[in-house]
């Protein structure tokens, strides 16, 4: 189903005229990855984008007009445009919309929506794009870990990791680097001035075009704990179960929770007991970092075809990529074929995957 069929659809089934976006993701998504972002720390960017089943309006102000039409926007999409001082883009919105309408800001008068079910699953073209993102991703993680050395510092690196994505036209609102000592204390290890040391994870999540990718990358330097590569290889297993039961749950109808017991069974069979307990576990990737994140009691439906990053991690050690799971495969996609990698089986089903090894230096 195109985004214009969901659409048409989400408006008949809720008597819309409109429906509109103005938070960066979903503009993304609806104007085929269309930037509205000059703050990076707003919620909310600078222009809307709106559908009432004809097609794509994009509200914004005299200011962002011209960047917009001759940079972000593809051909057919009309611009309507307000000058900046004399009101905002609420207001703005509101006066262009037939109603009633929705709208994932607050506009006055209109119901909100949310826009995450409607960007699932993937199409194909979204697939496409998503796969040049995820291999630059994969690539300027993996150079910068073959640069550092134990005595580089977690800022350094983490500054290393911004600057080759940001080389390749990707924001990374998360860029972590945790050095021996922090990275077995902290699952969210946000950089320091502390030493690498012994080995480092090194872990994004970046976007590019409105889509999200996520991946991490361990290497092991001469002082590295003996129990990286098998505390590691626990992770990946448990991330190949992850996504064995994603697969299976997706074609069966299931919800995130499903996927969830499976991580869980996972966890304790490699006597890691309760081991999840201290991290979430990831989920659907797609028009956000997680569209969702899975619990226990997590009642979002698996689709398909749909993008997945599983991050779980185990006392120091951690797997995580981006992979597109259809009905009939899992394919990784923060791949470069640079890395080493070794193959895990899930816990409970025949599903192996090639995971992407501790890196030795």
């Amino acid at each position: 189903m195109t985004v214009e069929q969901r659409l048409d659809a989400y408006l008949a089934a809720n008597d819309y005229e409109a429906v509109w976006f103005a938070r960066p993701n979903s503009f993304a998504w609806l104007t085929g990855g269309g930037d509205n972002v000059v703050d990076r720390t707003a919620d909310v960017g600078e222009a809307a984008a709106g559908y009432d089943g004809d097609g794509v309006t994009v509200v914004t102000n005299n200011i962002e007009a011209p960047r917009l039409r001759a940079e972000e926007l593809p051909d057919g999409v009309s611009v309507r445009t307000f000058d900046w001082y004399e009101r905002d883009l609420a207001d703005a919105v509101a006066a262009a919309s037939p109603e009633p309408a929705a709208a994932d800001v607050p506009v006055a008068g209109f119901d909100s929506v949310d826009a995450s079910p409607l960007r699932q699953p993937l199409t194909d073209a979204q697939i496409e794009t998503y796969r040049d993102l995820a291999a630059d991703v994969a690539d300027a993680v993996e150079s910068v870990a073959r640069s550092v050395s134990p005595a580089t510092t977690e800022r350094e690196a983490a500054a290393a990791l911004r600057h080759g994505l940001e080389g390749e036209g990707i924001a990374a609102p998360v860029a972590l680097a945790g050095g021996s000592e922090r990275a077995q204390t902290y699952r969210h290890y946000t950089p320091t001035d502390e030493q690498l040391g012994g080995y480092a994870l090194l872990s994004v999540t970046a976007h590019r075009d409105g889509l999200f990718a996520s991946c991490t990358r361990t290497v092991a330097f001469e002082d590295a704990p003996a129990w990286l590569t098998e505390r590691t290889r626990d992770a990946m297993r448990v991330e190949a179960s992850a996504l064995a039961a994603t697969r299976e749950v997706g074609r069966d109808g299931g919800t995130a929770g499903d996927v969830f017991d499976a991580i869980r069974d996972a966890y304790a069979a490699l006597d890691w007991d309760g081991e999840w307990e201290n991290h979430h576990q990831g989920g659907a990737a797609g028009f956000a970092g997680r569209e969702w994140i899975a619990t226990p009691s997590s009642d979002q439906p698996v689709e398909l075809p749909m993008a997945y990053a599983w991050n779980p991690t185990v006392q120091g050690a951690k797997s995580e990529d981006l992979f597109l799971v259809t009905a009939e495969e899992i394919e990784p996609m923060t791949v470069t074929g640079d890395w080493p990698t070794t193959a895990v089986s899930a816990v409970d089903s025949p599903v192996t995957l090639e995971r992407h090894a501790v890196l030795e230096r």
